[in-house]
């Protein structure tokens, strides 16, 4: 019988129980003899923290942007690896990117302990296979150019633990995002960014303010990071991939934003643009061709703002 089947173990009980995400919350020790507004009140009360713990940490999640605009010049990769709702959040951000800045679906990827079926259900012990960490860093050719993030709200989840270790081994840059304290760290890992929300108001049930901890650092990594790979102009998403509706008529309504022209305008010019915002902001903001927008925004190295004062 495995350790997930319950095997004793007192040395890995012992390390959990003394976990800052396994504590109990003294402010809601009550929490089951509220009504519903009392509940959904305390719920709200904690989650109010969790904004300023992120921002204790700005100058670490800073570092690990700087690390993931460098792999990204380098020809490489975002990695995140995590498991259960920290894997999941990983995955939910990795898609995002390309249709919010256009970029391809290998640039930033996520990699969840379970495989895509635990996306939706939870698997069995794959948080504790570190065989499978180690093996999904391989399989995903993990190199020296790559950065690799783990994200576990606990700091020790296996998984995590043996693809960073394996991630490190191969070169990689790595950062962990955790809830726990930094000194806790045991993985030499480059950047650790320690979102220590404190107990949960549910005990352990890190889908909650430790979640939101990580979605909002996640976003923060991705967002800062493209603004400074030339993806957003002022504060416009301006290498958005049409592929919806929506989309295609918020690429239009920001062409009309920054530049000043009518809806009809902005679909011709569009149209002419090859459906790319940037092209067309830099054709009507500065008179030009689509070929010479286009030779503009490569010798700004795709930044719109370089493209249109002639500098980067």
């Amino acid at each position: 019988m495995n350790a997930a089947k319950g095997t004793p173990d007192r040395r890995v009980f012992d390390e959990i129980a003394a976990l800052a995400t396994e504590q109990r919350n003294p402010r809601t020790l009550d929490l089951d003899t509220r009504d519903v507004q009392g509940i959904l009140a305390a719920i709200h009360a904690e989650d109010r923290t969790v904004a300023d713990t992120v921002g204790r940490e700005l100058a670490r999640i800073a570092q690990a942007v700087e690390l993931a605009v460098a792999a990204i010049r380098a020809g490489g990769r975002i990695v995140y690896v995590g498991a259960g709702t920290s894997g999941r959040l990983g995955v939910l951000d990795a898609a995002e990117c390309p249709p919010t800045f256009g970029t391809p679906p290998t640039l930033v990827r996520g990699i969840i302990a379970g495989g895509a079926r635990a996306l939706t259900r939870a698997v069995e012990g794959a948080e504790d296979r570190e065989d499978e960490g180690r093996e999904a860093m391989r399989k995903a050719r993990v190199g020296r150019h790559d950065f690799v993030v783990g994200i576990a709200a606990s700091r020790r989840t296996p998984f995590v633990q043996a693809a960073l270790a394996e991630a490190i081994a191969r070169g990689a840059r790595t950062a962990l995002v955790c809830c726990t304290p930094r000194e806790e760290v045991t993985i030499a890992v480059d950047v650790v960014i320690a979102l220590v929300v404190g107990p949960e108001a549910l005990m352990g049930s890190t889908r909650m303010k430790a979640g939101s901890a990580q979605k909002m650092t996640l976003n923060m990594l991705t967002t800062a990071t493209m603004v400074r790979l030339g993806k957003v102009y002022e504060n416009m998403m301006v290498d958005l991939m049409a592929t919806s509706r929506k989309l295609v008529e918020r690429g239009r309504r920001t062409l009309m934003t920054v530049t000043g022209i009518g809806y009809d305008e902005a679909c011709a010019t569009l149209e002419r643009a090859g459906g790319s915002v940037k092209t067309a902001i830099v054709m009507t903001k500065a008179g030009v061709t689509r070929a010479q927008a286009e030779k503009r925004l490569a010798a700004a190295d795709g930044f719109v703002r370089a493209a249109l004062e002639g500098t980067r």
